[in-house]
């Protein structure tokens, strides 16, 4: 059996993948497991050297990687060209913690004592990563987890596998030993269930939907594996009255409509003070009026298509519920549907008099539509924007520090964006709070997942 990948902009084939049979993953995955003892006995400058070459590898083939992510996901190609870059900025990072996992020793209650701490690697690390960044979302597991002496296992989205493929292919070129880290192809209930129930994996690794990440921890707790869970999110932008418009609009259109809204990270709620509303509304509908929809291959694209019919057809449904219940349409709300080749594009939109009873102001709407709400006080804009199970990322503008003070500490989000719509960053953490996840990926908390913590008390010296 295969998965057919095709081009979401065209519905262009493009390659078969190969499914593995139950067989073949649990193959893989004892593979994995007995490579631990020399991936882990490795010393840490080895592994430092071997993931910075893969890095280099990756670089050398930027172009080529960047031209299939783009077939396979959708996104322009100068975004892909980005990834890549993203991509590589956590192996370059991990390749330098790998050298910094430190211990300590902790004054004993006794003098014939010595307490010593000390940090191993916790061993064979499966991962299940998305298709909007099929390339970052798996280098920012398997760098950690590599520095770290874990060996690594990962089941790529079916949407699009051919990135992973490639970038694997090249640690292999690299160096880095086919039993230090492997790719499965498949069903994620099926290749998810062989993980969790492995005795031979100790660490799960997701980032996707919050009711598979609550799924997979379930599964997780009957062998007691660690987990790291990066989910869903339904982030508030917050526009202060002080704020610089200009700045903010252009803020806004890059994380709003990056990738063409398919981010877990991307602006899902417009919060704009009364005061302003009208002139930021204005300023915001020139410049996504701007915005060219089509092909990613083609050169000027900066919306590509929705990756599949599902997703199409929920972001259809939250814009129509809006305008039902009395949302005006400022840009957008026009649709492109190839259903022959099924390929679905939705020209961004912008949503003016939005309500709380609206669909789209409690569902993650991963699509390039941008409701418009709006506020009176600091304590309502908090009020609005922590009223979500979601807790992944925010953003405020502000000039104002007591404002921008007042929001950082009352908003429950992990990542917090402050006149500043792109914060993430490889050598910083990134997770969420409340339903958003478990665990940080990304900084120096990024590779602390990835280990176990031994102490030892020496007696008798």
């Amino acid at each position: 059996m295969t998965i057919r990948v095709n081009n979401p902009a065209t519905g262009e084939f493009i390659e078969e993948v190969k499914i593995q049979s139950k067989e073949e993953v649990k193959q893989a995955i004892k593979e994995c497991y007995e490579g631990f003892n020399d991936w882990s006995r490795l010393d840490a400058h080895e592994r430092s050297r071997l993931l910075s070459k893969w890095s280099d590898k990756i670089q050398e083939n930027k172009n080529s990687i960047a031209e299939v992510m783009t077939k396979e996901n959708g996104k322009p190609l100068h975004e892909s060209l980005g990834e890549v870059d993203y991509a590589t900025s956590y192996i370059d990072w991990y390749a330098e913690e790998a050298k910094r996992i430190y211990g300590r020793t902790i004054p004993a209650n006794s003098e014939s004592k010595r307490i010593i701490v000390s940090h191993q690697p916790i061993g064979l690390v499966a991962a299940i990563t998305p298709w909007n960044f099929p390339a970052a979302m798996m280098t920012r597991k398997a760098a950690p987890a590599l520095a770290a002496g874990c060996t690594f296992i990962v089941k790529p989205a079916a949407e699009t596998p051919l990135t992973a493929i490639r970038i694997i292919e090249l640690a292999y070129e690299a160096g880095i030993p086919k039993s230090a880290i492997q790719y499965v192809n498949g069903s994620g209930r099926v290749i998810g269930g062989l993980f969790t129930d492995s005795d031979y994996i100790r660490k799960i690794t997701f980032t996707g939907s919050t009711p598979v990440g609550k799924s997979l921890i379930k599964d997780s707790a009957e062998t007691m594996k660690h987990v790291t869970m990066e989910l869903g999110g339904h982030a508030p932008l917050i526009v202060a009255e002080d704020a610089d418009l200009d700045f903010a609009v252009n803020q806004t259109i890059g994380t709003k409509f990056r990738n063409a809204g398919q981010t877990c990270v991307c602006a899902n709620r417009l919060i704009i003070h009364e005061n302003i509303v009208d002139a930021f509304s204005a300023k915001l509908k020139e410049e996504v009026e701007k915005l060219v929809v089509g092909n990613g291959m083609e050169e000027g694209t900066d919306i590509g298509p929705i990756i599949n019919k599902k997703g199409y057809e929920k972001i259809v449904e939250q814009v129509k519920d809006a305008v039902a219940k009395g949302a005006e349409v400022l840009v957008g709300d026009k649709y492109d549907e190839d259903h022959e080749n099924e390929a679905y594009f939705i020209h961004p939109t912008v949503l003016k008099h939005v309500t709380d009873d609206m669909d789209i102001m409690h569902e993650e709407t991963f699509g390039p539509v941008a409701p418009i709400t709006t506020f009176k006080t600091l304590e309502e804009a908090v009020e609005i924007a922590n009223n979500t199970e979601y807790g992944l990322a925010a953003y405020f503008f502000t000039n104002d520090y007591r404002t921008g003070t007042y929001l950082h500490d009352h908003l429950d989000f992990g990542i917090v964006g402050w006149n500043d719509g792109g914060p993430s960053a490889a050598h910083a953490p990134f997770g969420g709070m409340k339903e958003s996840g478990l665990g940080r990926e990304g900084g120096i908390e990024g590779i602390e997942p990835y280990l176990e913590t031994k102490y030892l008390s020496i007696g008798q010296l």
